[in-house]
């Protein structure tokens, strides 16, 4: 009275299948448009800022991510020396260069 009957499940498997094949398909639509948008850009982001760094050379006028502005004065390995201000040489890694500037925008002082 109060319990219903539990009906056995029937024996296609084909009917199975494809339903899991569509739930799994917002999933994988979701990682598709994660990949698109957000991944793919940034390995792009990374890969030309690589590049930049490796491409540095003495005499450049740069910006570091700490907002410094300056000219490379020498390069080893992975630090380079930036001159600031005349006498003023700073050191810091290759990787706090965010942009290369073109020749000309840091005045002398």
């Amino acid at each position: 009275m109060f319990i219903s009957n539990a009906f056995a499940q029937s024996g296609a498997a084909g009917g199975d299948m494809s339903s899991t094949l569509m739930g799994m398909l917002p999933l994988v639509l979701m990682f598709v448009v994660l990949y698109f948008i957000m991944i793919r850009p940034q390995m792009k982001k990374q890969k030309e800022h690589r590049a930049m760094v490796e491409a540095l050379a003495k005499g450049d006028e740069v910006v570091t991510s700490g907002g410094l502005l300056g000219r490379v004065t020498s390069i080893n390995g992975n630090h380079l020396s930036l001159q600031i201000a005349s006498g003023v040489e700073v050191q810091l890694q290759r990787s706090a260069v965010t942009q290369v500037l073109p020749k000309g925008t840091v005045k002398k002082s």
